[in-house]
């Protein structure tokens, strides 16, 4: 009795037509671009017109690869880029001190001293981002394959510290880089496989959450309030499922962020307070993950 086997598709692959696109003759025909296969010719990708190819190929890009890693749920950290580890916030500190020394009348010197001591102090939310994410991996690897890999930004500080705790318990985490106008590199901490560039904020924002069962956002400026608020108002309006939102570092939030004063002015619900938790600790952040979906 013969075995089935399934038979390969009929048509070639993208792969072996290009390979065969090669073998024609050199002539000024084929030297055109003209000639070029569509999806192997770089110049026509990146034309104005093709804004909605690159944006459904930046779309595709990590879905496929998270799908092909078996990634089935994360959890996100947002945070500065700014807030480097203790040893190097000292130094920063010191290279500050001693710029303003030998001109005490600079203003501007004296003001990045005050900023540098600020940092530093923030310092610490760089050891819970770090020690959250030891935690969360290794209950993912221990507990839950797959499921509840780290996230991050991909940058430095607070980003980086996600990362390399994941690292410290040799487990996997993500990486969403953005191209932006001045240098950006990944920090060391991702996994390269899963190590992503994105041109779009929007899509690099749809990927933060799309595998998303919880968000923790440490102390962060632009970048961070902008996916905090992103996410908070797709709770609110019921665009995604409700997630655990956590701030990590209360007074810093408090202060940044008066969301009682938005009540009071009616310009959110007294209930939309719920969508989001105050925590002080990666301990305190991971109990409440934990208690919320009864791990």
């Amino acid at each position: 009795m013969t075995k089935y086997v399934k038979p390969k598709d009929v048509f070639p692959t993208a792969k072996e037509d290009v390979g065969a696109s090669r073998l024609a003759k050199d002539t000024p025909q084929t030297r055109s671009s003209s000639y070029s296969l569509a999806y192997t010719d770089e110049n026509f990708l990146l034309r104005d017109e093709l804004r909605p190819v690159r944006l459904q190929l930046e779309l595709l890009k990590p879905e496929l690869v998270q799908q092909d890693n078996d990634i089935h749920s994360t959890i996100v950290i947002f945070g500065s880029a700014r807030i480097p580890d203790k040893e190097l916030a000292i130094k920063n500190v010191e290279l500050a001190m001693s710029q303003a020394t030998r001109d005490p009348s600079n203003s501007v010197l004296t003001r990045k001293v005050k900023i540098a001591n600020s940092v530093l102090s923030k310092a610490r939310y760089y050891d819970e981002a770090r020690k959250l994410a030891r935690l969360i991996t290794k209950y993912s690897q221990e507990e839950a394959k797959c499921e509840f890999v780290v996230i991050t930004g991909g940058g430095p500080g607070i980003m980086e510290a996600a990362n390399r705790g994941a690292m410290d318990v040799e487990g996997k985490s993500i990486g969403l880089n953005i191209v932006l106008p001045f240098e950006q590199s990944p920090n060391p901490y991702i996994t390269p496989e899963l190590c992503f560039q994105f041109h779009y904020f929007a899509i690099r924002k749809m990927h933060f959450l799309k595998r998303a069962q919880a968000l923790v956002a440490c102390p962060g400026g632009f970048g961070t309030l902008d996916e905090l608020f992103e996410a908070l108002t797709l709770i609110q309006t019921k665009k995604i499922k409700p997630v655990p939102v956590l701030l990590l570092g209360e007074e810093y939030w408090r202060r940044i962020i008066n969301f009682e004063a938005l009540v009071d002015e009616g310009t959110i619900s007294e209930k939309d307070l719920a969508l989001f938790d105050y925590v002080d600790s990666a301990d305190e952040a991971w109990d409440k993950i934990k208690h919320h979906y009864d791990l």
